[in-house]
């Protein structure tokens, strides 16, 4: 993948990482020039159409997300590289460790660390649960922490996306199982209370060191998130506030309706921990108390208790045999009547049935078979179970209880509705991030030719606008392909003038292009020697059509002037005999320039003497004695 650029503008760098849905790639972003990071989900999932359009759907809802703790996400797109779908997630890139590198490194953090981490985890679970999006899989590989200690944390929506069989077949289960939820564990109904709940692992790891369920296998780990309580922390450090301890106690709870109610309330004891330095417990924190075992009361010993006297005379055999028998009969009948009894003061239990994903109407007639009653405690959007079905029970399926018990249930009231907003008129280009304000998703889009709405302006839309549709829900577009093209063929337009040509063209609905030219001595001056498109050829209509015009001839170059050498040559100079020393100077004048080319004192001696001289033909040299003329000499091949 180094090196592919992805939506023609996310070049890949590096590998950065991998976890159990997904690899992490960091990237270049071109248009912005700024690093990116990159998840990009394993091949295993790109098949599983339900799993693609979950994760879609989530990871568009997550990046409507904005705030200081939750990593920003930036596109979320598809591309096909090679004949394979490469679905991925585009992210701000951050510098610095998960926590969970951080809790490896210290072995544990400080209470300092360790609250100033929770809150600021918080805040992101409580911005995220206002826009009615739950993590599901908060553990400490999946939250960043920069290099000035702010928490970021990372994959909102992804999570959501898996289903119970595609977590299972990754390794990533081993990590994440361990900050699981009860109810996650056993593939129920997940909603904000498991954030918490799993975010209170993370705080129990973050101030002890550990996690507090270990096992050889990810399904033994998960039956302790069932079944087993943890160990306080406190037991394993009782440094730890106890205010904090019944913080992580209180989120930790099994059942979802003994959590903090959000994670508000969580933020709020979190913060009083932290500035109030109270140690004590919290009145909404304070989950456990120890079973006390009353002393058992000392009656005394056998040695101090009465003893009868013994009577001096031994009595009859017959009172005692009464008083024996008597009392047989007396507990017998006790017996007997006690077993008798049972029956209208002890009632038998019965076992509530799995109500979740039910019809609310079948649950009622299902538990009044069974003489049990059903009470809606309330209702919640979800795009996962229809109106009217079930989402969770208070008494979970298998519990025992007696008839005439009372079931609370939470019941679906359907999707998030939302209007379908008007889309008519405007650009298929601006669209994407309309739909994404609104929750929906683009669906089938259908081009189609128009004489009067031009190219790429939608013309309709389906569902109709301002209608109300759940959210996720696909939006059908009809959009104009502008005006039907039609095909000529390409008339011949070579050895035309240019007006000529623009006639012809503009009779077959054809347009003019570029213009070039260029010397020809095959076509006049002014005449078209090429055109773009071979006559014959059938084209759409609007079509521009680029010529070359000739200049005519090329013309033929001028003879570049041979270029006159210089010669050589000697003089034959006779000195005058007068025993004088004579300064001998010849001047060359030559293309209008006047040149000294020698210059020698010689002694008068009447002896000839040879001058060595060059210059082209037509140059003259003048001989100077003393500095006076004497004479001019030329040439000889002149």
């Amino acid at each position: 993948m180094i090196g592919t650029v992805l939506g023609g503008r996310y070049e890949i760098i590096e590998k950065i990482g991998a976890g159990g849905m997904a690899y992490v790639y960091k990237a270049r972003c071109k248009l912005l020039n700024r690093n990116v990071a990159i998840k990009i989900l394993r091949d295993e999932f790109v098949n599983d159409e339900e799993f693609i359009k979950k994760f879609r759907r989530e990871s568009q809802a997550a990046a409507s997300l904005s705030h200081p703790n939750i990593v920003n996400v930036y596109d979320v797109g598809m591309e096909e590289i090679d004949g394979n779908s490469i679905y991925y997630i585009v992210m701000e890139y951050i510098k610095g460790k998960t926590l969970k590198e951080i809790i490896r490194e210290k072995g544990k953090l400080t209470l300092e660390e360790t609250l100033d981490y929770s809150i600021q985890i918080g805040e992101a679970l409580e911005h995220a649960h206002k826009n009615h999006i739950v993590h599901r899989d908060i553990k400490p590989h999946n939250i960043m922490i920069t290099e000035d200690g702010r928490v970021k944390v990372t994959d909102f929506g992804i999570a959501r996306a898996a289903t119970a069989s595609t977590v299972t077949n990754t390794s990533n289960v081993i990590g994440s199982v361990h900050y699981f939820s009860p109810e996650q564990a056993r593939g129920g109904y997940t909603d904000e209370k498991s954030d918490i709940y799993s975010l209170g692992i993370v705080i129990y790891e973050m101030i002890t060191g550990k996690v507090p369920y270990e096992g050889d296998s990810p399904i033994s780990v998960a039956l302790k998130h069932i079944q087993e309580e943890i160990i306080p922390p406190r037991e394993i450090d009782n440094t730890i506030p106890i205010g904090l301890e019944n913080i992580i106690l209180k989120c930790v709870q099994k059942s979802q309706i003994d959590r903090y109610n959000s994670a508000a309330e969580l933020l709020r004891d979190l913060r009083r921990v932290k500035y109030s330095g109270n140690t004590k417990d919290m009145e909404d924190t304070a989950l456990i108390q120890n079973t006390q075992i009353m002393p058992a009361i000392n009656n005394g010993s056998e040695d101090n208790m009465k003893k009868p006297k013994a009577k001096k005379k031994n009595g009859g055999l017959k009172p005692i045999l009464l008083a024996i028998l008597l009392a047989f009969v007396v507990v017998s009948s006790a017996v007997l009547g006690f077993y008798q009894l049972k029956k209208y003061f002890i009632t038998p239990e019965v076992e509530v049935p799995n109500l979740v994903g039910m019809n609310v109407d079948k649950a009622e007639e299902e538990l009044e078979i069974l003489e049990l009653k059903l009470r809606i405690s309330k209702e919640v959007p979800s795009s996962e179970f229809k109106k009217g079905d079930i989402i969770e029970q208070k008494i979970k399926a298998g519990e025992k209880v007696k008839p005439g018990y009372t079931i609370d249930v939470v019941v679906s009231s359907g999707g998030n509705y939302v209007k379908v907003p008007n889309l008519i008129g405007k650009s298929i280009t601006e669209i994407d991030s309309i739909l994404e304000e609104y929750n929906l998703v683009e669906g089938k889009v259908t081009p189609q030719p128009s004489d009067t709405i031009e190219a790429n302006i939608i013309m309709n839309q389906y569902p109709n606008p301002y209608t109300e549709v759940e959210e996720g829900t696909k939006i059908d577009l009809i959009v104009s392909q502008g005006p039907e093209t039609k095909t000529v063929l390409m008339p011949k337009i070579i050895g035309r003038t240019e007006q000529e040509a623009e006639n012809a063209l503009n009779a077959f609905g054809l347009q003019l292009g570029k213009r070039d030219e260029s010397p020809s001595d095959e076509f006049d001056k002014g005449k078209i020697m090429w055109q773009s498109v071979e006559p014959g050829v059938a084209v759409e209509t609007g079509t521009k059509i680029d010529i070359k015009i000739s200049t005519g001839p090329e013309p033929e170059p001028e003879p570049e002037p041979v270029e006159e050498k210089e010669v050589p040559f000697n003089v034959n100079l006779t000195l005058p005999d007068d025993g004088s020393e004579i300064e001998i100077i010849v001047e060359r004048l030559q293309d209008g320039v006047a040149e000294t080319v020698y210059k020698k004192n010689h002694e008068a001696d009447g002896k000839t003497i040879k001058i060595p001289l060059k210059g082209k033909l037509d140059a003259e040299f003048n001989f100077y004695y003393n500095g006076e003329f004497n004479s001019t000499v030329y040439h000889p091949d002149r």
